[in-house]
C-alpha cells in the first residue's frame, strides 16, 4: 500500500515539474523569441501607418487617359499619443478655428482613444508642407499619403462614376475596408472596385516621445507591400462621349452608341451631367448635396435609369414579330386614311401615300399599318387565345432585351416594363380583354417603357440581322485580363435573319428616301444609315424626340439610340443628333456644319420651349 502511494507522489511531482517547464518555455518564447507580443505591448511607441495603393488608371478604347491619380495626405490622430501643445499655432496651419479643433478631436476619441483615426482629410499642399516641418511639436497626429482621382476631362461622369468613404455598414460586412478608406460608389468605380483598389499595405515605425519617427520596427520584417490597382481600359470612344455631351448641352435626354459586332459602348451620354471633379475631395460632400438638390437633377442617369414610352421606334418590333409569326408578309399592303380606325377607335396618322407594304409603313412610319399588323398577331388563329398570342409577342420582346436589365457592368441599370398579361388580367379581368384593348402597344404607346440602352441594344440587334452581345463598359483589365465571360457570349431573338431585310428597307428608306421619308435630315451623302424616328407621348408636357439607327448599312460599325426630352417629333432634334455621332465616329470630321450649328446652339427648355 505504501509504495503504491509514493508512486502517485513521484508522478504528481512529475506532472509540476512538466507543467513549469512548459511554461518556463513558454515565457521564454514570448519574452525572447516571439516579437509579437513585444509589438502589441509596444504599441504606445509604434506607429501603423497604411500604405494605400495607388487605384488603377481607366483608359478609352484607344488607350486615351481619361482617369488618373494625384497625391493627397490625410492627418491623423491617436488621442491616447497627444499631450498639451501648441493649439493655436496648430489650428492656424490647417485654416481651421478652435471649435472647429475641438469638434474633431471629440471625435476621434469617441471613436477610439487609441486607435488612428482621420482628423482631417485631404489637408492642402501647403498645410502639409508646414506639418511636415514642425511635425514634432504635435504628439499623436501623424500624417498620411493616399490619392485623389483626377480627370483629363470633365466629361462622363455618370459611366465613371465616383469614389468615397466607407461606412460603419460596410466595414461590417468586408474585412479589408477600415475606417477612412475610399471604395468605389457608382459607374465604373463601384462595378470594378476589386480591380482598381488594389491591395494595402502597411508600414510599422518606431516614435520617440516627441512623435518623432526613429526607425521601421523590426527592420520592416513585419511591413506589407501595398499592391497597386489594376488600369482598366473602357469601351467608350473619348472623342465621342466628349462630342455627345456637347451636343446634348442645354438640353435634357440621353445618347448610347453601341459597337454591333462586340456591344461595346462607344458612348453613354446623360445629360444633364456634371463635371466629375466636383466629387473629387473635401468639397465632394458639399458638392454632392447641392447637385443632389437640383431640380435639373444633373446625378440622375438617363441612359440606363429612365424609362420612356418607345413610340413609333418600336413599329420596327411589331414588324419583325409580324414577320416570324407568319401573319404579315413584306409586301403586305394596308391602307391608312389619316389613321386607324375601328369601330369608335381612332388612331390617327399623318398624311401619306397609301397603301403601304411594310417597308414602306416603316419609312413612312404609318400608324394604321402597324395597328393592323399588332392585331393580326394578337388575333392569330394559331393561338387559343388572344392572351395566348401576348404571351408569345411578349416572348420575342424579352428576347431582345427589353422587360429585364440587359446586365450591363454599370451599377444601377433598370429593366423597364413590358406587361404581362397578368397586368391586362388585373384591370380588364381574366381574359376579358382583346386586341383592341392594348391597340397602343402597336405604336410603341401605352404601358410599355424602355430604357435608351434597350433600344439601342434594338439597333444593334437589327443590325446584326439578329443578334447581340450585352452591352459592356470595360474593354481590357489590366495587361491581360478582359471583362466577363457573359460579354462574350452572343444572344440571338428567334427571328429569323431574312425577316430583317425588309425592316432595314424600310429604316434606309426613312433616311435617304423621297419626301415621305420621315428622317431625311439624317442623311449622310457618304454612308447609308438605316434609323426610324419616334415621338413619345409625355404626359407632363411637350413629346420626347427620339431615333434610333445603325451604320453603314452593311458591316455596321455604330448602333445608336438618342432621347431629347420636351423635344416633339423625332426628325427635329434625336435624328440630327444622331447623325452627328455616326458622321464623327465613322469620319472623324463633321462636314455639315450648319447642321452642328443649328443642334449645339439650341437650348430646350423643360417645358420644350426653345431658345
Amino acid at each position: 500500500m505504501k509504495d503504491r502511494y509514493a508512486n502517485r507522489k513521484y508522478f504528481i511531482m512529475a506532472l509540476a515539474i512538466a507543467a513549469a517547464a512548459i511554461l518556463i518555455i513558454r515565457l521564454f518564447y514570448i519574452q525572447i523569441i516571439d516579437k509579437t507580443y513585444r509589438t502589441s505591448a509596444a504599441n504606445n511607441v509604434l506607429r501603423h501607418i497604411t500604405q494605400y495603393p495607388a487605384r488603377g488608371l481607366v483608359y478609352d478604347r484607344n488607350g486615351e487617359l481619361i482617369v488618373y491619380n494625384q497625391a493627397a495626405y490625410d492627418l491623423l490622430v491617436v488621442p491616447v499619443q497627444t499631450s498639451a501643445f501648441d493649439t493655436a499655432r496648430f489650428i492656424e496651419i490647417l485654416g481651421i478655428d478652435m471649435k472647429d479643433f475641438r469638434d474633431r478631436m471629440k471625435a476621434a476619441v469617441s471613436y477610439s482613444r487609441r486607435a488612428p483615426s482621420v482628423f482631417m482629410k485631404m489637408i492642402s499642399s501647403e498645410a502639409y508642407g508646414l506639418l511636415q516641418e514642425e511635425l514634432y511639436r504635435f504628439p499623436g497626429f501623424y500624417v498620411q499619403a493616399r490619392t485623389l482621382r483626377k480627370y483629363t476631362k470633365p466629361v462622363a461622369a455618370h459611366l465613371l462614376g465616383y469614389v468615397g468613404e466607407v461606412d460603419d455598414k460596410l466595414i461590417a460586412q468586408d474585412s479589408y475596408y477600415k475606417s477612412g478608406d475610399y471604395i468605389g460608389v457608382s459607374g465604373i468605380e463601384k462595378s470594378y472596385e476589386e480591380q482598381l483598389r488594389g491591395r494595402k499595405g502597411v508600414n510599422i515605425f518606431m516614435v520617440d516621445v516627441h512623435n518623432n519617427i526613429k526607425g521601421s520596427y523590426a527592420d520592416g520584417r513585419f511591413d506589407t507591400t501595398s499592391v497597386p490597382g489594376k488600369n482598366l481600359w473602357s469601351t467608350i470612344d473619348l472623342s465621342l462621349q466628349e462630342y455627345g455631351e456637347s451636343l446634348m448641352r442645354n438640353k435634357t435626354g440621353s445618347i448610347v452608341a453601341i459597337e454591333p459586332s462586340s456591344g461595346e459602348i462607344l458612348a453613354l451620354v446623360s445629360s444633364p451631367s456634371y463635371d466629375p471633379s466636383l466629387l473629387v475631395g473635401r468639397v465632394r460632400s458639399s458638392n454632392f448635396n447641392r447637385l443632389q438638390a437640383d431640380t435639373i437633377k444633373p446625378l440622375f442617369d438617363r441612359a440606363l435609369m429612365a424609362s420612356y414610352p418607345p413610340g413609333s421606334t418600336f413599329k420596327i418590333m411589331n414588324g419583325l414579330i409580324g414577320l416570324e409569326e407568319g401573319v404579315i408578309r413584306p409586301s403586305t399592303l394596308f391602307g391608312c386614311s389619316m389613321g386607324y380606325h375601328a369601330g369608335s377607335l381612332t388612331v390617327g396618322c399623318h398624311s401619306h401615300d397609301s397603301p403601304l407594304d411594310l417597308p414602306g409603313a416603316v419609312t413612312n412610319s404609318c400608324n394604321a399599318w402597324f395597328c393592323n399588323a399588332f392585331r393580326s398577331i394578337l388575333e392569330n388563329k394559331e393561338y387559343n387565345s388572344v392572351q395566348e398570342a401576348y404571351d408569345r409577342w411578349r416572348e420575342y420582346l424579352v428576347a431582345f432585351g427589353f422587360g429585364n436589365k440587359l446586365g450591363i457592368d454599370l451599377p444601377n441599370e433598370l429593366s423597364g416594363f413590358i406587361p404581362a398579361r397578368s397586368y391586362y388580367d388585373r384591370y380588364y379581368g381574366k381574359d376579358r380583354w382583346k386586341a383592341l384593348t392594348v391597340i397602343s402597344l402597336a405604336i410603341g404607346q401605352g404601358e410599355i417603357g424602355a430604357t435608351p440602352l434597350q433600344m439601342a441594344n434594338m439597333a444593334t440587334v437589327i443590325a446584326n440581322r439578329g443578334s447581340f452581345y450585352i452591352p459592356h463598359i470595360v474593354k481590357k483589365i489590366g495587361e491581360v485580363g478582359g471583362p466577363s465571360s457573359v460579354f462574350a457570349q452572343k444572344y440571338t431573338t428567334g427571328i429569323s435573319p431574312e425577316n430583317f431585310e425588309p425592316i432595314i428597307e424600310g429604316m434606309e428608306g426613312a433616311v435617304n428616301g423621297g419626301p415621305g421619308a420621315t428622317a431625311r435630315g439624317a442623311r449622310l451623302d457618304s454612308i447609308i444609315i438605316c434609323g426610324k424616328t419616334g415621338t413619345a407621348q409625355n404626359p407632363h408636357g411637350k413629346d420626347h424626340s427620339i431615333f434610333v439607327a445603325f451604320a453603314p448599312k452593311d458591316n455596321p460599325q455604330i448602333a445608336i439610340a438618342v432621347y431629347v426630352e420636351n423635344a416633339g417629333f423625332g426628325s427635329t432634334f434625336a435624328a440630327p443628333i444622331a447623325s452627328l455621332m455616326i458622321e464623327e465616329y465613322l469620319t472623324g470630321k463633321i462636314k455639315r456644319k450648319y447642321l452642328e450649328d443649328y443642334v449645339l446652339k439650341v437650348v430646350i427648355t423643360p417645358d420644350g420651349k426653345e431658345q
